[in-house]
């Protein structure tokens, strides 16, 4: 898979840029995890992917899904760059870690979604009381193997505009930081620097 990637780098535009393709995990190692957040595939436009799913390096404009989870933190901000969740155990995981340009899902069958399986699965039986924020069928469905009664699964439609009604007024922010608090866990601090 990795070289197959590799190859291709030479004759089309791969997102996010080699070096971050395994961005969560250097911003979140596994000792650190509280909790996790699944994603689909990285952004596929010119310089919004970084590694981190849902977010975007400073100064890129704010896409749709994440404007809307901005909404429901009650947040106006133009920062789109999650890597201070990241870096309080928030695990930001895409399923594919890479996408060709302008072209949504093109890495799906190239063997990531096995990958970060795996990586659901080591999380699921080396860690305990997890919050997993799974927005969407698709992330649903992927971590559906967790064990409820070792970990904590918080569920609602995805941020997209085409399912936001099933998103907003969920709450999990504070559902979240509820669950770490009553664990004696230090709570996110999900506000963003502007």
């Amino acid at each position: 898979m990795y070289l197959k990637i590799k190859k291709e780098r030479k004759t089309k535009v791969i997102y996010p840029p080699e070096q971050l393709v395994f961005n969560c995990f250097l911003q979140t190692p596994l000792s650190k995890v509280k909790v996790v957040i699944v994603g689909q595939d990285p952004y596929h436009q010119k310089h919004q992917a970084m590694g981190l799913c849902f977010s975007v390096p400073v100064g890129v404009t704010i896409p749709p899904s994440l404007r809307n989870i901005f909404k429901e933190l009650k947040q106006n901000s133009n920062n789109g760059n999650l890597i201070s969740w990241s870096q309080q155990g928030v695990f930001l995981l895409n399923t594919w870690l890479t996408v060709e340009e302008n072209k949504p899902a093109s890495h799906k069958d190239y063997g990531w979604e096995e990958f970060t399986d795996k990586v659901i699965n080591i999380i699921n039986e080396k860690k305990k009381n997890i919050i997993f924020m799974l927005w969407g069928n698709y992330a649903i469905k992927k971590c559906s193997k967790i064990n409820p009664e070792k970990h904590f699964l918080l569920k609602a439609g995805h941020p997209s505009p085409l399912s936001v009604k099933y998103f907003l007024n969920c709450d999990h922010f504070n559902k979240c930081n509820n669950i770490l608090v009553k664990n004696n866990m230090v709570p996110i601090n999900w506000e963003l620097p502007q």
